[in-house]
């Protein structure tokens, strides 16, 4: 595999953790980093979708960038909220101006259905940061919908420092099919692993995700390896219905972090609006699904609860 690209395995999205006061926390998100490091995750993700990067202050965002380049040893991706290549950019450097070591690679999302504006895009920001990019296919997220033909032209065009690709359009296992089938660059899926087997089965490199508990996530990728579909179908079963719930569109993050809390890893389980609250009515379900979920294993410091 090309020194570009990056590890297969588990990269652990991070939560932008807040305060009673919605201030940014970095002591919770130094204990994210320990977690990450307990499951043996090949790195984090800082800034992503999921760590409300378009909540924070660009001072924010280079607080969390100085924390977790500080505050651990992993590899580190930087995700890219803006989509406009010149904001994109400055966003970029901005980061890495709060960098105290170089990030691994930066996390972008795709701009455009036409093959052009996205390479353009996307290597305005490599010949700017000199870093490699992940290309991350996004719709939700983007409002970007592009053809698995364009994709594939976008990420050969930027083969020579495209680490990898984040493919969250769904349905992602065909989508993850076709890229492994055309493009060398490691593909990784997300989605808080909801189609982890099934990606895996279509040549995924492993996750890029969050998740409350990242050890299924990491037993399930262990299994693959270990035995493919089936050991991996074994796997990560107990661990599914969980990723389901935190899944669900608009209260997922609220859901997650108010697990990460009771598992002491954050110190609050607030979001910025208008992302939304976790609903009182969801709460007595959120505790019958950790009642359910198997042992941990691995030694690992966290506790449900």
């Amino acid at each position: 595999m090309s020194d570009v690209h990056l590890d297969r395995g588990l990269w652990m999205v991070l939560a932008s953790p807040f305060d009673d006061g919605l201030a940014l926390d970095t002591a919770s998100l130094e204990r994210q980093l320990t977690l990450a490091d307990s499951v043996s995750a090949q790195g984090v993700v800082a800034l992503g979708v999921f760590g409300e990067a378009d909540a924070l202050t660009r001072a924010e965002q280079q607080d969390v960038v100085r924390t977790v380049t500080t505050a651990s040893d992993l590899p580190v991706v930087i995700g890219l909220s803006a989509r406009t290549t010149a904001v994109a950019v400055d966003q970029a450097l901005s980061c890495l101006e709060a960098a105290r070591r170089p990030p691994r690679a930066l996390m972008v999302q795709v701009n455009s259905p036409r093959t052009e504006v996205a390479v353009e895009h996307l290597t305005a920001i490599h010949r700017a940061t000199g870093l490699p990019v992940v290309v991350q296919d996004y719709p939700a997220a983007s409002g970007v919908t592009v053809a698995g033909d364009v994709l594939v032209e976008v990420v050969r065009a930027c083969a020579g420092f495209a680490a990898a690709v984040k493919a969250e359009a769904a349905p992602t296992p065909p989508a993850i099919a076709t890229l492994t089938g055309a493009v060398e660059v490691p593909v990784f899926g997300g989605l808080g692993g909801v189609g982890l087997v099934d990606e895996l089965a279509s040549g995924a490199a492993g996750a890029m995700t969050g998740m409350s508990h990242p050890e299924g996530l990491r037993a399930a990728l262990d299994a693959h390896e270990a035995g493919g579909f089936a050991e991996a179908h074994r796997a990560w079963a107990p661990w599914l219905p969980l990723a389901n719930f935190e899944g669900q569109l608009r209260i997922g993050l609220s859901i997650r972090k108010e697990i990460l809390r009771r598992r002491g890893v954050l110190a609050t389980g607030r979001v910025r609006p208008p992302a939304a609250a976790l609903p009182a009515t969801m709460v007595p379900l959120l505790e019958q699904h950790l009642t359910h979920l198997p042992p941990t294993s691995g030694g690992t410091p966290w506790i449900s609860t």
